[in-house]
């Protein structure tokens, strides 16, 4: 009989089981069989192991040498798969280290402050979190879960979306206040501008002028590697420059960084997602626990939404505060 067709853990269970109770008719009482299948079976593994483990007669019931060193086996080995089933259940509940990758504004602005009530959630948890702009590579650098914002590349990861935020272009009311503030995108050639250097990013800004989406080439005095020093050299006063909203929604509000040329936005978005390796379907429960926890708890559909202000020239009221 091939191998893969013998249930050898079975066998050994009953085998440990007629031991245990000190006989056949105990044993199929315990386990729901009837004396004859237990007494079958124990006959069947005999001839497969080619030796007499037990030595039975009406009176008399004892095991061999082979019986005694094969029950002390097997006992270890039926131990061994009942530690693996609950190691196993115990990787249920979210426990070990997951490794998080998020580039650095939602990693500053939201992540971050997440983790506390995460932490306090899942206490089995220990994070490993890495802020970078770079998009890193899942596989290659370890990681269980990114955080990705713009368009997603082809790839064989699995996205759930977490929400979209639409863009604008801003500056500080200092800023605002020594420039002219720009009434028509043309007007942009004539200021400082803040823009990326890193290769996947875009050097066009879109602009919605009489009904038509129009795309004006930045060209930055100042150029940077993320959007977290985009921000701070616009808070400084460096110039224009464009950013998620949500990003600088909490600027905005305060009042430190202005909107402008929002008659003009063409209400483009970037789409924000949570990505992972699949594992066929089956993810580890941490992995599980920490993606359920950001789609409960970020909610970005206010970031979506055309900006409440949108004046003429909304950065004078800002300067005066």
């Amino acid at each position: 009989m091939p191998r893969t067709e013998i249930n050898r853990s079975g066998e050994m269970e009953v085998f440990t089981r007629v031991v245990e109770l000190g006989g056949f008719s105990p044993a199929a009482r315990a386990l729901r069989m009837t004396p004859s299948a237990v007494s079958k079976l124990v006959a069947r593994l005999e001839a497969r192991l080619g030796v007499r483990l037990i030595v039975r007669s009406t009176r008399k019931f004892m095991l061999t040498e082979e019986g005694t060193t094969f029950h002390e086996r097997a006992l270890r080995v039926l131990a061994d798969l009942d530690e693996a089933e609950r190691a196993v259940s115990a990787c249920q509940v979210p426990r070990g280290r997951l490794r998080v990758n998020t580039n650095v504004p939602f990693g500053r602005h939201f992540l971050l402050r997440l983790v506390p009530r995460f932490s306090e959630l899942h206490p089995g948890v220990q994070l490993d979190i890495t802020l970078s702009d770079a998009v890193v590579d899942l596989v290659d650098e370890r990681a269980d879960v990114a955080i990705r914002v713009g368009p997603l590349r082809s790839s064989q990861l699995v996205a759930r979306k977490l929400g979209e935020s639409r863009m604008a272009v801003v500056a500080s009311p200092a800023y605002l206040a020594a420039h002219p503030a720009p009434a028509h995108p043309d007007d942009l050639v004539q200021h400082d501008l803040v823009t990326f250097n890193f290769a996947r990013h875009s050097d066009s800004w879109p602009f919605l002028i009489d009904g038509k989406r129009s795309e004006f080439a930045a060209r930055g005095r100042t150029t940077v590697g993320d959007g977290e020093s985009a921000r701070e050299l616009a808070l400084a006063g460096q110039g224009l420059t464009r950013l998620s909203v949500f990003h600088i929604a909490h600027d905005i509000a305060a009042g430190r960084l202005v909107p402008v040329l929002e008659a003009f936005n063409p209400g483009d978005v970037e789409e924000i997602h949570v990505v992972y390796v699949g594992h066929g379907g089956r993810l580890p429960a941490r992995v599980r626990a920490f993606i359920d926890f950001l789609v409960e708890e970020i909610d970005l559909r206010s970031f979506a939404k055309p900006l409440a202000f949108a004046g003429a020239e909304p950065w004078r009221e800002a300067a005066s505060v």
